[in-house]
């Protein structure tokens, strides 16, 4: 029995939850269509060179979250999920969760995508424990701005050395795949990382390093 890490995007979906559900906001006519998409687009490339400001991002990704009643924004999220997620989620994928799950294994997803994104996913997937950025809720209403660390980069360190305290648990044995250089750092803490249809710096670490490279996506 281990602890088995996940990041979610472009790893166990195969896609980007992040920016299907900005581009699902545009298509749905929920903001200004021509501005959100651009940005959307710039922050996604700034996130695969390794250069986004988490925080600056976030404020732009949850502030939908802020502009609409709560009750309509988790209706367009149900659907979200069903027509844009879903049919992301690989056979493959499926295989390595009831694996682990077989194992006897811990499982977690730790994703920089915001928690009103991925809390359902996880569910979806059948992954009891998620760690992402979490939107702050006051009296039902969303403010635009996140509780604690953002889960990016070495942030996912930070967050999950105060999961494993909570839960008691540590990283013996530990597995963590990811597709991004950006999870290097968590990457190099844990006993097993796997890289997963990895980005071009990653595949390069992971062939130095001598780290599996596997695939899950459809």
């Amino acid at each position: 029995m281990a602890l088995a890490i996940f990041d979610l995007d472009h790893t166990l979906l195969s896609g980007d939850s992040d920016h299907a559900w900005g581009q699902y906001l545009v298509d749905r006519n929920l903001v200004d269509p021509a501005d959100h998409q651009r940005r959307n687009d710039y922050f996604y490339e700034q996130y695969k060179a390794g250069t986004l400001d988490i925080h600056e991002y976030l404020n732009f990704a949850l502030k939908p979250l802020t502009e609409h009643p709560l009750a309509l924004m988790l209706e367009e999220r149900t659907s979200f999920l069903k027509d844009r997620i879903a049919p992301l989620i690989s056979q493959k994928s499926r295989d390595l969760i009831a694996k682990h799950k077989a194992a006897g294994d811990t499982l977690l997803i730790i994703t920089a995508t915001n928690g009103f994104v991925t809390y359902p996913i996880a569910e979806l997937l059948g992954i009891e424990h998620i760690i992402a950025p979490e939107p702050e809720l006051i009296d039902g209403t969303y403010t635009g701005k996140i509780v604690g660390i953002p889960s990016f980069q070495q942030g996912k360190v930070t967050r999950l050395n105060g999961w494993l305290e909570q839960q008691q648990l540590d990283l013996q044995g530990s597995y963590f795949y990811s597709d991004s250089h950006n999870d290097l750092p968590l990457l190099e803490v844990v006993d097993h990382p796997v890289a997963v249809d990895p980005d071009d710096t990653l595949k390069a670490r992971a062939e130095q390093q001598g780290w599996p490279i596997i695939s899950l996506c459809l």
